[in-house]
């Protein structure tokens, strides 16, 4: 990128909002029903398998979709797929408001899960080749804060307006936010324009292009320890998205407004922790040992919670240490993935990469709903902190291979 071309403070920041926000209503998304568990458990009957099952279909197409998605993204450009992405979301909610049985509701899960498997490809590539590479750590801290933003909303916006109009209502509610942001993005759209196939190489850092084709890049094992790592951490997530408020109401005896005050402190203090994450993010080199300090103090704050051993306010303000903890991992480990990413082959890295994600989120809530429904609430808090503590060993590997191999392109 020659310095006529390149992107000024005020383009920058315009990218990084577009896609931000566009991040935070796929993350909105995620918990479209999760919130709502109450009113749907008592309308269809449904045990908390079956809603962990709802989830699961989410996210099983999602992932599923996320590694085609990159492909496409490589192919055609991230804009479109994008606005694709964007539109789904809307219409699932739609979908979901009008649904009379369980298998409606799958598929409406399922729809919810194609429009959400677009964003990481997509909006991961639009900041690498739109952004200023000295202002990418801050662009994948704002990423990641709107996603954790799009978290906390979730739960509010649902329930607040389930409680008052019912959960049809919420969520024919819902399709309002991802509809309005799509008006936005086309409005704008001459600033998310990519170059794309062959004709955007360079542009973006990361490991040099393989030889092989298109599919060259899964030969890396970088990018399945970094899968592995998202596999992992999604794990946790899953549990503390689907039911750390049914767990922390069984753990410590309080009302559903605490222990939904509990998971929106993780959320919110996740948020918080992306913001100094962004920071460490854009001084460290070693950005595996930020997330192996970050994820271990996490993990313990969850065994802590598990014990039961605190009052029950004390228990909110640890979701929030928990969540704190997850969110200064955030920004470094996306740059640890673009570290590992072929030239060309951003939208496929991120989208396998990222998939991991999904099958871990589609695998937890089954989990964790069995360790409900076997009234084993500890458990569910005992496995979130076991799962961010093996995600260290990952991260390490990931950034030990990658020090290797910039030691030894240097070298050469």
């Amino acid at each position: 990128m020659t310095a006529a071309s390149a992107p000024t403070l005020r383009q920058d920041a315009q990218v990084i909002a577009l896609v931000g926000v566009a991040h935070g209503v796929s993350h909105f998304f995620h918990l479209i029903l999760a919130p709502l568990f109450p009113w749907l458990k008592s309308a269809f009957s449904l045990s908390y398998a079956e809603l962990g099952l709802l989830m699961t279909v989410f996210f099983v197409v999602s992932g599923i979709g996320q590694a085609t998605a990159g492909f496409v993204v490589d192919r055609v450009g991230a804009r479109a797929v994008l606005f694709s992405g964007m539109a789904l979301l809307g219409l699932s909610a739609l979908a979901l408001s009008v649904a009379q049985n369980y298998p409606m509701l799958l598929a409406g899960s399922m729809l919810a899960g194609l429009g959400n498997s677009v964003f990481h490809p997509a909006d991961f590539t639009l900041l690498n080749k739109r952004v200023s590479s000295n202002r990418l750590g801050h662009a994948f801290s704002v990423h990641g804060i709107s996603g954790n933003l799009g978290w906390a909303a979730a739960p509010v916006f649902l329930a607040g307006i389930a409680g008052v109009a019912g959960w049809r209502t919420a969520l024919a509610a819902a399709a309002i936010v991802p509809f309005t942001w799509l008006a936005v993005l086309f409005v704008f759209r001459g600033l998310l324009h990519t170059e794309h196939g062959h004709a955007g190489a360079g542009k973006q850092g990361g490991a040099p292009q393989q030889e092989g084709g298109a599919l060259a890049f899964i030969r890396l094992p970088a990018v399945w320890m970094c899968f592995a790592f998202f596999f992992i951490t999604a794990m946790a997530l899953g549990g503390i998205q689907s039911f750390s408020a049914a767990g922390l109401r069984d753990l410590y005896d309080m009302s559903l407004a605490s222990a939904t005050a509990g998971q929106t402190a993780y959320m919110l203090a996740s948020a918080a922790g992306m913001v100094w994450g962004g920071f460490l993010a854009a001084k460290a080199t070693r950005h595996d040992r930020t997330i192996a300090l970050a994820f271990a103090s996490s993990g313990l704050f969850s065994l802590l919670i598990a014990a039961a051993l605190t009052p029950a306010w004390m228990a909110v303000l640890l979701m929030g240490a928990v969540g704190f903890g997850a969110g200064v991992a955030g920004p470094s480990r996306d740059l640890l993935i673009r570290a590992a990413a072929p030239k060309n082959a951003t939208g496929r890295v991120y989208g396998v990469v990222y998939s991991g994600l999904d099958i871990g989120l589609a695998t937890g809530p089954l989990l964790f709903g069995a360790l409900m429904d076997a009234h084993q609430p500890a458990l569910v808090f005992v496995l979130i902190g076991v799962f961010q503590v093996l995600a260290i060993l990952t991260a390490i590997n990931v950034g030990g291979r990658t020090a290797r191999r910039v030691a030894a392109a240097q070298a050469a």
